[in-house]
């Protein structure tokens, strides 16, 4: 129990995905305009990380491993999570269709998000067993949330704020995440 505890706080906060490994960038910058759309994204990545880590540990011990098919992971992770985001998709845009329509083209974008499938191969890479994959999936989502719904906020706040021209834009948003990314790195003593 205490392995599974260390492996989310180290997955969440210490080796934060998108501050700590920079993997999901695109979705961490281009969704983060707003807290709601912000979330939004979270949950979506919760679930195809989460799923993905399970599904993907199944298939790598039961069928790569079994059959000496190793090779084939990062190809058969990839399709994994495409069709899991697939079934996300068909999902938000029949039950949420205003956060469908938020998200935009960053929702397929979840398919080719190196943070997905590099968090299954880091599975593979660390021998994690099926929990241990699961309880790193969730807790790496988590951390993505968390840090893109604080970017969100300081987004939303940063609006109201006189922020010279040459900074505008962009690059208060990148000084912001490198900024965050020094806050996070505070975490590294925890484990």
């Amino acid at each position: 129990m205490t392995e599974l505890i260390l492996i989310a706080i180290g997955a969440a906060l210490v080796n934060n995905v998108v501050l700590s490994q920079f993997l999901g960038l695109c979705p961490f910058l281009g969704v983060s305009k707003k807290i709601e759309t912000a979330a939004g994204m979270g949950g979506a990545i919760i679930f195809v990380i989460t799923i993905s880590s399970a599904i993907t540990s199944l298939i790598y011990t039961f069928i790569l491993e079994k059959t000496g098919l190793t090779y084939l992971k990062t190809i058969v992770f990839i399709l994994v999570i495409a069709a899991l985001v697939q079934f996300v998709e068909m999902f938000l845009k029949k039950a949420m269709p205003a956060l469908y329509q938020s998200l935009g083209v960053y929702l397929p974008l979840i398919t080719t998000n190196c943070a997905v499938l590099g968090i299954a191969i880091t599975n593979v890479q660390k021998g994690y067993n099926f929990v241990e994959s699961v309880v790193n999936g969730l807790a790496t989502a988590v951390g993505f949330t968390i840090a893109i719904v604080i970017l969100a906020g300081l987004r939303e706040r940063m609006e109201y704020n006189d922020v010279p021209e040459s900074f505008q834009g962009m690059p208060i948003v990148l000084i912001t995440s490198g900024l965050m990314a020094i806050a996070f790195f505070g975490f590294s003593g925890l484990i």
